[in-house]
């Protein structure tokens, strides 16, 4: 029996992108700045955490000997054996831009080799036949918002206008994404997922990434909240990926968290969702109890990019880690002959970072299967960990890609 989990830690960089300085971000990286947050004691927080960060079970995967051959140097965490199951290693991103989609599809083994298109950092953000094509077709008196600003921010400055007005708050960021923030009950839930689809095929044309919807409850901007109801709708990949390739052929995907809507439901089985990361984690378990031969659980772990990375919150970001840590052991328990699970991120979000956005980061690729083991050193793609999943699998090789299985000591 074969079979395959995915786990991504949502922009749990590592560091070192050769690339960086195209983005702004030369010297950012997520897993080694909390880390030397945590040492130095800047990462304490009375009720939450305190003192250096603490993941012996994935160093035991050996994401310290990922971080160190991405960036070159060693990060003092604390020693721990490594798994003789476990392999490491880091991986560079092809792909144009550092957002969600262009991450999980080259996992996936389909790296995004076209530019986004984007909306300048400027007031307002979007073209005014835009805005007015929205306001006309979306049924709205009209929008608030039109600017570059994080979730939380611009919702405590315009919610209360949107509850007295009935205008959807829209907003971007440097990703290519046009963001929509909309009260569950005043404006309704269905009533944003469906101004969202308007707004989706109105973006096409500039080849947005995604619309993302944004419910927040709340009556004041002092307890406005966003809720978990979160739902991004992507642009479908131009060309099958893994998940098209395994359905394809009668396998089944399960989808865990977001991957669902990252994927445009392309290519997936069956989505399972809950708020918050243990929970996700739960549904993550009972996903790989179910799992068959040939499947695959592609689970994502939203939490450590949008409460923690994009509020720069470094002690909860590292709270965070070491929670997902101290549940890692039950998702190692339930690997048997024939498993493969590999942890990894889409991209960084340094919560030590200037700004609230991702940063270009490369990222760690560990994990653990019985009889596996080894360093797979620094991949050229992210596509490498899809096309190991491909050929562990029994699938054929995609265009994008070398598998790195035989390495691991896996025989297809």
């Amino acid at each position: 029996m074969a079979r395959a989990f995915l786990f991504v830690l949502d922009s749990f960089g590592i560091g070192g992108a050769a690339d960086a300085e195209r983005y702004g971000d030369t010297g950012s990286n997520t897993f080694g700045h909390i880390a030397r947050a945590c040492a130095e004691g800047r990462a304490d927080r009375e009720g939450l955490r305190k003192g250096p960060l603490f993941v012996p079970n994935m160093l035991s995967l050996g994401l310290g000997h990922a971080a160190k051959t991405a960036t070159g140097f060693s990060i003092d965490i604390g020693s721990k054996v490594q798994l003789a199951s476990a392999f490491h290693g880091a991986a560079q991103e092809i792909s144009s831009g550092k957002d969600t989609p262009s991450g999980h599809w080259e996992i996936a083994a389909l790296p995004v080799r076209f530019d986004w298109g984007y909306f300048p950092d400027t007031v307002p953000a979007f073209p005014a036949d835009l805005t007015e094509a929205i306001i006309r077709e979306g049924e709205v008196p009209g929008i608030l918002g039109n600017c570059h600003a994080p979730g939380t921010e611009i919702i405590e400055r315009f919610g209360e206008e949107h509850i007295r007005t009935g205008k959807p708050i829209c907003y971007t960021s440097v990703d290519s994404v046009l963001q929509i923030a909309a009260h569950e009950v005043h404006f309704g839930l269905e009533r944003l997922y469906e101004f969202c689809k308007v707004v989706r095929r109105l973006v096409d044309p500039l080849n947005i990434g995604r619309v993302i919807a944004r419910p927040f409850i709340g009556e004041t901007a002092a307890s406005f909240e966003r809720t978990h109801n979160r739902r991004d709708y992507s642009v479908p990949p131009p060309e099958p990926t893994l998940l098209d390739r395994l359905t394809a052929r009668g396998s089944r995907v399960i989808a865990v968290g977001k991957i669902g809507d990252i994927f445009a439901h392309r290519g997936i089985s069956e989505v399972r969702k809950a708020a918050g990361n243990m929970a996700m984690f739960d549904k993550a378990l009972g996903a790989m109890d179910d799992a068959g031969d040939g499947d695959l659980v592609f689970a994502n772990f939203v939490d450590f990019d949008t409460e923690f990375g994009h509020r720069r919150d470094v002690a909860g970001y590292a709270a965070a880690l070491e929670a997902f840590d101290r549940r890692l052991p039950e998702a190692l328990a339930r690997l048997r002959h024939g498993d493969l699970l590999i942890l990894t991120a889409d991209h960084g979000n340094d919560p030590t970072w200037h700004g609230t956005d991702h940063t270009r980061e490369r990222i760690p690729v560990i994990g653990t299967g019985p009889g596996f083991g080894g360093d797979i050193g620094l991949r050229t793609t992210f596509a490498d960990i899809g096309e190991t999943v491909a050929e562990h699998l029994g699938l054929a090789s995609g265009r994008h890609g070398t598998s790195f299985y035989a390495t691991i000591g896996g025989h297809a």
